[in-house]
């Protein structure tokens, strides 16, 4: 077995067994790339759409107010039940669950109008790859929005916030910057159309109960931030409870 089929399967075995929380978490089900995704569908609806680590399910069931289809792709199984009895419990009969590596998509080439991905890219090993993937299966002039959390353009900042982001949980691969988006995206085939950033509150004791991070690590946690310099302080809004927030990047493109 691979290094990269190791990280899968710990990201598919940690989510899983946290599957209900990440469908009730509020962090993940409201924001402002979800009311943006909501109006780019409701501009263009009754396409297919492929949604990309799924996780609870919170951008596929925005997309489903809309779409004639959406595929809500997920290497964990648990991740996908817990996904599909809340749209079953929203009435929404126009989503379908796949479980899956976004590094190789079970689906035909140009098979979707639209590809969106939400809070999952920084588990995967290989943007690149994945990307590929992405452009493959969408038709040319088709609409992608990506949506996950940004590195900070500082190094100091970067290499604090991944140091959290890892221990925290150890399925986590990296925070990719504005620039490594964009040019992974063109690389891949897409055009970037727009670009939009918004904070994110994440209340600690929610952000480490969420994944399960064992007490020892939450711990490590704590003395971790309270050892950061005044920059990362400052920058993160860290808060005596260890309570911060972080950046979001929402990228909207065409594939070409």
């Amino acid at each position: 077995m691979t290094t990269e089929q190791d990280l899968q399967n710990s990201v598919s075995e940690r989510f899983g067994a946290q599957a209900e929380a990440y469908v009730r978490s509020a962090v993940h089900a409201q924001g402002p790339d979800l009311a943006a995704l909501d109006a780019l569908l409701a501009a263009s609806p009754g396409g297919r759409v492929l949604d990309l680590g799924t996780g609870g399910g919170h951008a596929a069931l925005t997309a489903a107010r809309h779409a004639g289809e959406v595929v809500a792709l997920d290497l964990s199984e648990a991740m996908l039940a817990a996904a599909a009895a809340e749209a079953a419990r929203r009435g929404l009969g126009n989503l379908r669950f796949r479980q899956g590596s976004v590094e190789a998509l079970p689906f035909d080439a140009a098979a979707f109008d639209w590809v969106i991905s939400r809070y999952s890219a920084h588990h995967w090993p290989r943007l690149d790859l994945a990307l590929a993937e992405a452009r493959r299966v969408i038709r040319p002039g088709g609409r992608a929005v990506f949506m996950d959390i940004v590195a900070p353009d500082s190094p100091l900042l970067d290499t604090w916030l991944q140091g959290l982001e890892l221990l925290r949980d150890p399925g986590h691969v990296r925070n990719r910057g504005r620039g490594e988006w964009r040019q992974a995206l063109t690389a891949a085939g897409f055009r970037v159309d727009e670009a939009r950033e918004h904070k994110v509150a994440l209340a600690f004791a929610a952000w480490v109960a969420r994944i399960g991070t064992p007490a020892p690590l939450v711990r490590a946690l704590r003395v971790l931030q309270q050892a950061a310099p005044r920059e990362v302080a400052e920058a993160l809004a860290l808060q005596a409870d260890g309570s911060f927030q972080i950046d979001s990047l929402t990228l909207t493109a065409t594939a070409v």
